[in-house]
């Protein structure tokens, strides 16, 4: 050892334990946090390209109406 005494560097090497665990089960929560997210942005993308392509098709649609004239009683 370098000095310090058994129960010194036990209770050190407990305390080191306990930091490594209580990070390992932040990283734990952080990475299923992180996994919803995607998930969320996976379905905001989906409805994004839906309302996108929707958006396209209703702009086509309009292109061929009927120009817009007064009606006769003007």
């Amino acid at each position: 050892m370098t000095g310090l005494s058994d129960d010194t560097a036990d209770a050190r090497i407990a305390r080191l334990e306990e930091h490594v665990a209580h990070q390992a089960h932040t990283i734990e929560e952080l990475s299923d946090q992180l996994a919803e997210q995607w998930r969320v942005v996976e379905q905001i993308r989906t409805k994004l390209d839906r309302l996108t392509e929707r958006f396209l098709m209703l702009e086509e649609g309009s292109r061929e109406a009927p120009a817009i004239t007064r009606p006769p009683h003007y």
